[in-house]
């Protein structure tokens, strides 16, 4: 079994803690209708009968238990009651979709809706162009050119575009990785069902809201309909206790669970995160736990909304929203139960997410390079830690170390905001003075591979270590992947490495 750091426990759930009750009520039987789009006869025959218009604040009470993830979904789904393996129509708040997923998803919507459709709600979608961006590859280019003349055509109200490709602070529109981006723009909102043509748009159950990837061809569904069948997950609850040891950050949290229970462990199910240890968490780093419920095969991850949340959105959103919280009497597939108080410092070594160490254990492997960054990892919070390594060790680093912020508020917060004890000197003063490269335009860089002159691409074989959970590249490296403090104190104390200094050849 991999390393663990505390010894947790997994039992069938029994609730000693009253989390508070959501009331909403049920509708009236929605009624038969045709569709009113020139679409295809297959798209009819599933979405008949209609749902009528979702009206949340006419809900009602519950009087059975229900997890938070079963009451969004009854909700969006105008039910008063939902179990596990239900399948229902959802009605959808938010559609995200970026540049690598939204020419396939347009594609399909006007192959089944017609050239001419229009999309259900253009105030609903969210466009952002993320991955292959700062890059001279004119298919990349292309699919932005997609984007925008989808957006033009569709008078899409949230479409964060980029034009000047040399100067991204040129672009006033743009923002960066969707996932980062969808929270800064305040379209993460409790309460609600947020989809997105990402795996890591589980990103945004941060904020107490159902978010999960989809594929391009539901997406495409979504955009003519504005609904989704969607089967109800089972829910695994994961209570963290204790004050966080210095050093440890969520994403040792969510290595701690994904070690315990694999990266199958969680498949299809919902993950929620609660306990005294989560309610200390700022909302960045409830982001970095519910990131990568993914990685564990995970539904959604959904941490209750609180005073940390609504403070967050305070000046990002006047949509009015509803929170949920799970009921007293709610069913749990598992508990599993963390005293985070004994946690250490963990990387997920090679090859697999799930392939978990202590950090220490690791600390006679060499490393090649450093990369600081993506949905998980390149956030403020994220590079402020990693600026305090540095601070505090004033030492060069010995491998080429890359920084690639999320979003340009990021970029913009690594060279404006004072490094705490460090006089006065930002983020950007020390990294350069600890032998790091210039922070790169904000996108999702290297992390996907992209074109051959994506920043930070590997385009020889070399060893690599990176700042994310995943491994699935494109260039096909071996990683490691640990919190910012791990990988800052790598670049020149060797504590983690690769298991070889080459890649495997394809």
């Amino acid at each position: 079994m991999a390393s663990s750091a505390i010894a947790p426990t997994s039992a069938p759930f029994i609730n000693k803690k009253e989390l508070g009750l959501s009331a909403f009520s049920s509708s009236q039987a929605f009624s038969l209708q045709r569709c009113k789009r020139t679409v295809s006869k297959k798209i009819c025959s599933v979405m008949t009968p209609q749902q009528s218009e979702r009206k949340p604040a006419t809900t009602g009470s519950v009087k059975t238990g229900m997890t938070m993830t079963e009451k969004i979904l009854a909700r969006a789904s105008e039910k008063t009651h939902l179990s596990p393996g239900e399948n229902v129509w959802v009605n959808v708040d938010v559609l995200m979709t970026h540049d690598v997923c939204g020419p396939g998803s347009f594609g399909i919507f006007k192959k089944e809706f017609g050239q001419n459709a229009k999309v259900w709600d253009r105030e609903k979608i969210v466009i952002i162009p993320d991955h292959y961006i700062f890059t001279s590859d004119e298919r990349a280019n292309r699919n932005v050119d997609i984007l925008r003349d989808f957006c033009t055509e569709q008078n899409i109200k949230y479409f964060y575009d980029i034009k000047d490709l040399g100067n991204f602070k040129a672009n006033p529109d743009y923002k960066g990785v969707c996932h980062v981006a969808l929270a800064q723009e305040g379209h993460c909102r409790p309460g609600e069902v947020l989809l997105g043509t990402d795996s890591h748009t589980c990103t945004a159950g941060a904020f107490g809201q159902f978010a999960t990837g989809i594929g391009n061809t539901d997406a495409g569904f979504v955009l003519g309909t504005g609904k989704l069948l969607l089967k109800v997950p089972p829910t695994l609850r994961f209570v963290m206790d204790g004050e966080m040891p210095d050093y440890v950050l969520a994403k040792d949290l969510i290595l701690q669970i994904i070690g315990e229970i694999s990266v199958s462990g969680a498949t299809y199910k919902a993950m929620e995160f609660v306990g005294t240890t989560v309610d200390s968490l700022s909302m960045e780093e409830r982001m970095t736990l519910c990131n990568m419920v993914v990685e564990a095969g995970g539904k959604n991850g959904i941490v209750p909304a609180d005073g940390t949340t609504y403070k967050y959105l305070e000046d990002k959103t006047s949509v009015p929203f509803e929170p949920v919280f799970s009921d007293a009497q709610a069913s749990f597939l598992s508990e599993y139960r963390f005293d985070i108080s004994k946690l250490e410092p963990l990387v997920a070594k090679p090859h697999s997410p799930d392939n978990r160490a202590l950090a220490r254990e690791c600390k006679d492997v060499k490393i090649d390079r450093v990369y600081i960054g993506s949905c998980t990892g390149g956030k403020t919070e994220d590079f402020l830690a990693a600026a305090k390594v540095f601070l505090a060790s004033g030492k060069k680093v010995k491998v080429p170390t890359f920084l690639v912020p999320a979003t340009q508020k990021v970029w913009m917060d690594i060279y404006s905001l004072p490094v705490p004890g460090s006089g006065g000197k930002t983020c950007s003063q020390i990294f350069e003075e600890a032998g790091c490269d210039t922070p790169a335009s904000p996108s999702c860089g290297a992390c996907l591979g992209g074109p051959k002159d994506t920043y930070a691409r590997l385009n020889e074989p070399k060893a690599s270590y990176l700042f994310l959970s995943v491994f699935f590249f494109f260039f096909f490296f071996f990683l490691t992947s640990g919190t910012p403090f791990v990988s800052t104190q790598s670049v020149w104390l060797n504590l983690v490495d690769l298991v070889e200094h080459r890649l495997l050849r394809g």
